[in-house]
């Protein structure tokens, strides 16, 4: 309700855009009564191109009834009747609207709040400037509003102006007839007698005199004023292309560069309405000025006056005419980004966007919209306006979609929901390139006429690069490609140019904005993380992150060349990592409990300084997406002697049978997370609670759990039920003393070369014996 309280204080022309936000499609009323309850609902956490969340919108709408069905029913007195009768009209007519399209409601309101909370940080904005962003994006809004207001201001004078001049045209027309039909009298006075033929010519001739000298002058008036109007619509003109060009050439590329780096998990490009509004205002004022210049057109074509107005309205025709198609090629854009790594035979999504469609009343004859692959040779011919005869590099099916109009955000776009890629035809790739480093596009392409056919258009946009996969195998690598084509690329580059090296501070950048993403943090790489990463990449030991600010690492550093002595690129070792954490670790991560970049001699480092039993959590080194866990202890081989152990590491698919909270929490000689923690403080809330309830039909299900077949000294020495794999606890139909465990198979040794532990989870029927053997038989059934 809070927005809603700001909405009010608005004032002038903020107040009238909030205004015209309501009406028939959602009574301002409404949104008065229900502003706490429109507010608190999550309007948001639905995606309008996705019909599967419609029953989530039909919940809203549901709910937005009966709100208003209770505030009708609370309403009492005489006023109360009244407002009871306008609220139950309005629940009907909501009820009636967007029934058959719940999601038309969401996004109705969606538009509004959003609209509301623009307007109303603007007005704050400019009440107290030195609150504003750091980036000075309030002052940009300013400027362009205050050209704005000058265009409007020299648009309303050029039609005073104009109309000014049709009067005065007008009344010499009215004259020059005058003066026409004063010479048809003096022709006639031939049949008169000489004396009266005298006496009227001469009358005659001085009123024709005189109107003819009036008219000369008036002639030449009308021209100075056809001049002086044509020369303020060149000044017009001129601002308007200034203005379009801050809007389209830095407003609208930023955003689309915003879109982009927002495909490598930069924040998101935000919303169009803005940028909307602006082009609309551009349109709206191309339009005006382009109308009032074919208005002196046509007063120049009925009374022609010799002079340089003819060629100055022929260039201002032709200014006004190119500055409304650079808007209009420019403002089709695509708002819904295909996915940039793209599966065959798999369904993807887009939606294009008209920005200034509503304004021409495009929508009035829907434009169809066709959707291509077409590749970087392609792409560039393209844009070079080569003829590509309609070349494709492939087939999409369902790659036709109407543009619909939205009456209550004013948007017109074509949302393409089940697009999918039959079949790709690569090119042939140069040198050591892969198919993982091929760069497509797709080609949005429609046509339509605007002013009645006045004008007709043919748009084309270009979507990010795509690189096409066959398997999941390629994603890695092709996500490799671009990551390097979003972060790295130049506005305004050839298709699909890069440069094929960048500074490392440029790529940590790149790195830091795609791993907090990825693992949905807000802790991203450190500056000992970065360090890490740059040994990893440029294979030197190097401690001082000053020494790699101005190294360049290439492209094939990245993810051509594989690490030495490693059978993967630096990417795929880091792309590893990031799949790991997002899908099993990112709580750990969050909390600070994993330290991760760390190689083997920095955690022994560490560890040997701390009590035994600490340990901490680092990426393998040798295997892609492997975490490990090192720690200190005593060497059991030499009394007194303390060494650092490394477990073998885990992946995704080891967490995907037991977590990691539940593997630490069953070694027993972990004790404390480095350098302090006791870890149950750290991972016991992540842990699953002990299953010893029977399940089925009285069985009860078993328990892996992790075990190092190891003898450790620690301060902790007691056996505990975490050194098994399986733990069993007694079955209902059994006697509850009758409790025993099953421990695990350790066929193998233990350790591999590196001196780290293999994790097999395999049950040893030997060991099993052994152990169940130690116990002598009175303790484990007595009492029977």
């Amino acid at each position: 309700m809070a927005l809603w309280i700001q909405a009010q204080q608005l004032q002038g022309d903020a107040l009238h855009q909030m205004q015209s936000l309501y009406g028939q499609h959602f009574p301002i009323e409404v949104r008065h009564y229900l502003a706490h309850w429109l507010e608190a609902q999550p309007w948001d956490a639905i995606d309008l191109d996705n019909q599967q969340e419609e029953f989530k919108a039909k919940r809203l709408l549901e709910g937005l009834i009966k709100e208003l069905q209770r505030k009708a029913e609370h309403q009492m007195g005489e006023d109360g009747f009244l407002l009871k009768i306008k609220l139950g009209h309005y629940a009907s007519q909501l009820k009636s609207s967007y029934d058959p399209c719940p999601l038309e409601l969401v996004r109705c309101v969606k538009h509004i709040l959003y609209t509301e909370e623009r307007l109303v940080k603007e007005a704050s904005n400019a009440s107290s400037p030195g609150s504003g962003p750091v980036d000075g994006t309030p002052q940009r809004y300013q400027q362009i509003n205050q050209t704005f207001e000058e265009l409007r201001v020299m648009t309303h004078d050029t039609e005073n102006d104009l109309r000014k001049l049709q009067h005065s045209q007008e009344y010499f027309i009215i004259q020059y007839q005058e003066s026409l039909r004063i010479q048809a009298q003096v022709s006639s006075l031939a049949s008169l007698p000489p004396v009266e033929r005298v006496q009227k010519e001469s009358s005659l001739q001085s009123r024709k005199s005189t109107l003819e000298t009036w008219l000369t002058r008036e002639a030449n008036t009308l021209q100075k004023y056809r001049q002086e109007l044509a020369e303020k619509h060149q000044r017009t003109l001129a601002l308007l292309r200034k203005q379009q060009t801050v809007i389209i050439d830095d407003e609208l590329i930023q955003w689309k560069r915003r879109q982009q780096l927002a495909g490598n998990g930069g924040p998101s490009e935000g919303g169009l309405d803005i940028l909307q509004a602006w082009c609309e205002k551009l349109a709206d004022m191309i339009w005006q000025n382009r109308q009032q210049i074919r208005r002196v057109e046509h007063l120049t074509q009925q009374l022609p006056i010799p002079g340089p107005i003819e060629e100055m309205l022929t260039e201002l025709n032709a200014t006004v005419t190119d500055i409304i198609s650079a808007l209009v090629t420019s403002t089709f854009i695509i708002e819904k980004q295909p996915p940039q790594v793209l599966k065959t035979q798999t369904k993807f999504s887009a939606t294009v966007r008209l920005l200034v469609g509503g304004k021409l009343n495009v929508h009035m004859n829907p434009p169809q919209v066709k959707a291509t692959i077409i590749s970087e040779q392609q792409a560039k011919a393209l844009l070079k306006n080569e003829n590509t005869r309609n070349d494709s590099s492939g087939e999409i099916l369902n790659n036709n979609c109407v543009m619909e109009y939205h009456q209550t955000t004013g948007t017109l776009s074509a949302h393409f929901r089940t697009m999918s890629l039959k079949r790709i035809k690569r090119s042939d790739r140069r040198g050591a390139e892969s198919v993982t480093e091929e760069k497509f596009t797709v080609l949005f392409e429609s046509q339509f006429s605007v002013g009645g056919n006045e004008l007709v258009f043919h748009v084309k946009t270009l979507s990010l690069p795509v690189v096409v996969i066959v398997h999941g195998s390629q994603d890695n690598n092709a996500t490799a490609t671009v990551l390097w084509d979003n972060a790295f690329s130049e506005t305004g580059r050839v298709p699909f140019v890069v440069p094929e090296k960048v500074l490392w501070p440029q790529l940590c950048e790149a790195l830091n904005m795609k791993y907090k993403s990825e693992v949905q943090s807000d802790r991203g790489l450190s500056e000992d993380n970065l360090v890490f990463l740059a040994q990893k990449a440029f294979s030197i030991s190097n401690n001082n992150p000053e020494d790699y600010c101005n190294m360049a690492i290439t492209w094939s550093q990245f993810n051509r060349e594989s690490l030495p002595g490693r059978n993967f690129t630096f990417w795929q070792w880091f792309d590893g990592v990031i799949e790991l954490m997002k899908k099993h670790l990112k709580s750990h991560w969050n909390d600070g409990a994993i330290l991760g970049f760390l190689n083997k001699q920095q955690a022994q480092d560490m560890l040997m300084s701390k009590p035994n039993g600490t340990f901490l959590l680092r990426f393998s080194d040798s295997e892609i997406g492997g975490i490990t866990i090192a720690w200190v202890a005593e060497n059991p081989n030499k009394a007194g002697e303390r060494m650092v152990w490394n477990l073998m590491p885990f992946t995704t698919k080891d967490f995907s049978i037991r977590s990691l909270a539940d593997r630490i929490s069953d070694l027993n000689h972990l004790l404390f997370l480095y350098p302090n923690q006791p870890k149950e403080e750290v991972f016991s809330r992540y842990c699953t609670p002990p299953n010893s309830k029977a399940v089925g039909d009285g069985y009860v299900k078993p328990e892996i759990k992790q075990v190092v077949k190891v003898e450790f000294s620690s301060p902790n020495p007691e056996p505990s039920p975490g050194n098994s794999f399986m733990e069993h606890t007694a079955s209902p139909t059994v006697n509850q003393h009758h409790n025993f465990t099953i421990y695990p198979s350790m066929n193998d040794s233990m350790l591999d070369t590196e001196g780290e532990f293999d994790l097999d989870e395999t049950m040893d029927m030997a060991r099993q014996v052994e152990e169940f053997l130690r116990h002598p038989m009175e303790t484990q059934w007595s009492g029977q």
